[in-house]
């Protein structure tokens, strides 16, 4: 996680004191002007507005501050504290505007993009209204609440022809690239199966008494974070926490299904050549239970452990999991049991003919070794991850080819994580559930269909497709 180590701790300091960890979203006014996208030459600077000033933001402009080939106008967040703290830390000389609506940022900063790194709930109401107005988008992952909400957002996109890039940046990595093209193109003979951890999923939010709101929101603030979401009475655990909450995410928390497994089924989808597609089936093998993330027992890792760094980042976790297994048309299966502490917890192990390939971030280990000895392995990154991902969305904005990160490709790895969370949720222990990835249905199972989309509040609704 290197480009989230810059000046985090001073960041969240800040912010604590003055907004709390908010995690920003925008207010919108419906039947905005829409912006004309203007034509970039190669040696023009793409220009780049931030919405949703968060840690997470934090990392992302910390990043692109480095990358000679676009410039930050503006930022955009619900609380003006937040967006004082960017302008007189990170802004302190880049001459940015701040707003409080990202919708006037868009028409008045005569922008080419926007980086939209709000809360996962109202990701896709912010994403779909920018692209709407001309903006070319790079979406923070999970890029979206359900399945039915991705599929919109891709049509969106499609629309209104936008440059798009999910916040996957192992696809922009080029150790995990040439390892995941090895599996690809047949150094394992047939992939029989995929291992997966176990993630641990959303919670489920109970009524607690309101608290006071913190100072220095834009008006109607609360609303407008709730955004999609049923209104509550602010707390403050739920606001700042709002990652752990099945309202608001699909487990966004570090070993979350939505927080470390859009990485990891990302790295599935690649792998497995199943980039604009998805599996047939979806078992969930055992009831839910509520246990550690992981044995965590006095051991050490092997040198063939790509997930022994990020073992210690999950010691004390405890959530509610289940084994799912899930199956492709080419019958690859993917086998969702692995611990946290016995996992690459951002990748997969593929399992095929000729032996496995465990690919993680900016890590691969194979058995037999020979299998990635090759003279032509790419040495790991000296940059930042997030860099080379941006860098290929500026360069995508200039040539509207598609990134390597592009929205279908985001909604499809997302997608498998929803399809965990619907399993386990209809609870079906040892029945097969029929998915078609064609028309984004089950086929036999009318109570997980009723879960691939969720009623939005009023005044909240995405823009037509």
């Amino acid at each position: 996680m290197n480009d989230k180590q810059w000046t985090r701790r001073a960041f969240l300091a800040a912010t604590t004191t003055t907004a709390g960890f908010i995690l920003g979203g925008c207010a919108t006014r419906p039947n905005r002007a829409k912006v004309v996208p203007r034509k970039i030459s190669p040696n023009e600077k793409v220009v780049v507005g931030l919405i949703g000033l968060g840690g997470r933001c934090g990392a992302i402009a910390d990043t692109a501050l480095r990358i000679p080939q676009m410039r930050i106008a503006a930022v955009c967040d619900l609380f003006q504290p937040r967006i004082d703290w960017f302008l007189n830390n990170l802004g302190k000389d880049q001459n940015w505007n701040g707003y409080t609506d990202f919708q006037e940022m868009i028409e008045k900063e005569h922008l080419d993009g926007v980086m939209v790194e709000t809360t996962t709930h109202a990701r896709a109401w912010v994403t779909c209204h920018a692209m709407a107005a001309g903006m070319d988008a790079y979406i923070e992952k999970p890029m979206c609440l359900t399945i039915a909400e991705g599929r919109h957002m891709v049509k969106v996109a499609r629309k209104y022809q936008r440059v798009t890039q999910v916040g996957t940046q192992q696809r922009s990595i080029p150790l995990n690239n040439w390892a995941s093209d090895l599996v690809k193109n047949g150094a394992l003979g047939k992939v029989t199966t995929v291992l997966a951890p176990n993630f641990v999923a959303p919670s489920r939010w109970t009524p607690k008494p309101a608290e006071p709101m913190p100072p220095g929101g834009s008006e109607n603030w609360w609303d407008i974070w709730t955004n999609q979401a049923v209104f509550r009475p602010y707390h403050s655990a739920l606001h700042r926490s709002w990652s752990r909450w099945w309202d608001y995410d699909g487990g966004g928390i570090s070993f979350g299904v939505t927080g470390w497994g859009t990485h990891s089924y990302d790295q599935i989808q690649r792998g497995l050549g199943t980039d604009e597609t998805g599996p047939v089936e979806v078992m969930l093998e055992e009831a839910l239970r509520e246990e550690p993330a992981g044995k965590f027992d006095d051991r050490q890792p092997t040198e063939d452990e790509t997930g022994a760094p990020y073992y210690p980042m999950v010691k004390n976790l405890v959530g509610t999991r289940a084994k799912v297994r899930m199956r492709y048309a080419n019958g690859a299966e993917l086998h969702l049991h692995l611990d946290a502490d016995r996992s690459p917890g951002l990748g997969c192990i593929f399992v095929g003919e000729k032996g496995r390939i465990e690919v993680n971030r900016d890590r691969i280990s194979a058995d037999p070794k020979e299998l990635i000895l090759s003279s032509d392995r790419p040495e790991p990154m000296k940059v930042p991850e997030t860099q080379p991902h941006i860098e290929n969305w500026i360069e995508c904005i200039k040539t509207r080819q598609r990134c390597t990160a592009d929205i279908e490709y985001g909604h499809r790895s997302t997608t498998l994580c929803y399809l965990v969370n619907i399993a386990r949720d209809v609870g079906r222990v040892g029945e097969t559930l029929k998915w078609d990835p064609v028309k984004e249905r089950f086929t036999n199972c009318r109570e997980a269909n009723a879960m691939l989309s969720r009623p939005r509040r009023k005044g909240y609704e995405l823009p037509r497709a």
